[in-house]
């Protein structure tokens, strides 16, 4: 699977393909630290007392200052309590409100069921994502929620609905216009980068948005992504420690949507002269900026 997902990364030549880790300075306040910093910054439990600041980016850094999403909301509650990954930075805090007082309002929907967002401060993390380093990523469920009081309990055991078909190739019954409008207003936001969901749910937009198609070039097809999608802000104004992803490709991205259904309906053959995968390496301190050695230190 991993020779099939470099394979059609190369066939398709798409900018979401490429490394989302940018070149970080290391200041001499971690260099040669090699302590494993999925461990340090795991095992923190609340954010640090220091000015709300995003330093490096989404996939090698991490966040001062960070806030708490509220457990429970009038239209959200975070799931899967028990990671602590409800921490993010203010804009991004703001933003998933905002987006669940929107999707309060269609039909079926009381609000949103909130997934990982960041660790307290945040950094890599012990399992999962790669990613949702810097308090800028959220995971939104695609499960519509009809209730906003489950307990902590039914938090750790429910679980969210797929929403694709073929693989990732097309929707199923369960994709919904609401899921689109969601979606479209997500992607609509200034505050927004990109978007991440299966490719199939990217056509089926494409296929039915009619009028203004400009928000469609944030939605980006990516593995995965079909019982949440993955909203990424940009970097706050005036963030200089924060480093933003290279912006899409110009254009509504759906030619591109397309190639990858066509991969996943008739993947390309194997590349018998392709080399071996080579594992990722930890992230060390070292290769964090310099400032989340701060970020760990503070009080």
């Amino acid at each position: 699977m991993v020779r099939l997902i470099a394979a059609v990364c190369i066939a398709l030549g798409l900018a979401a393909c490429q490394s989302e880790e940018p070149t970080i300075s290391v200041s001499s306040q971690n260099a040669g630290d090699n302590r494993v910093a999925k461990h340090l910054f795991g095992a923190m439990q609340t954010g640090s007392n220091q000015r709300s600041q995003s330093f490096g980016g989404y996939a090698r850094g991490c966040q001062a200052g960070a806030e708490q999403l509220p457990e429970t909301g009038p239209t959200w509650q975070a799931m899967r309590l028990s990671r602590n990954r409800n921490w993010a930075q203010p804009v991004t805090v703001d933003f998933v409100q905002d987006l669940s007082q929107f999707a309060a309002t269609q039909d079926g929907w009381e609000g949103l069921y909130i997934g990982d967002m960041s660790q307290p401060r945040g950094g890599p993390m012990l399992t999962g994502h790669a990613s949702h380093q810097t308090g800028l990523d959220a995971d939104i469920w695609m499960l519509p929620p009809d209730r906003l009081n489950l307990t902590a309990a039914e938090r750790e055991n429910i679980s969210s609905i797929s929403m694709r078909r073929s693989a990732g190739a097309y929707t199923n019954s369960n994709w919904t216009p609401q899921h689109e409008a969601i979606l479209r207003a997500a992607a609509s936001d200034p505050r927004v980068a990109r978007i991440f969901v299966f490719p199939g749910a990217k056509v089926a937009m494409c296929n039915s948005a009619t009028g203004d198609r400009s928000w469609l070039n944030k939605i980006r097809p990516w593995w995965g992504h079909h019982y949440h999608f993955h909203v990424r802000l940009n970097c706050p104004d005036g963030a200089t420690g924060c480093t933003n992803q290279a912006p899409p490709p110009a254009g509504d991205g759906c030619a591109d949507a397309a190639r990858w259904v066509n991969n996943i309906l008739n993947p390309p053959p194997p590349d018998p002269n392709a080399p071996p995968p080579t594992p990722r390496a930890e992230l060390t301190m070292a290769k964090l900026p310099g400032q989340c050695v701060g970020v760990l230190n503070a009080n």
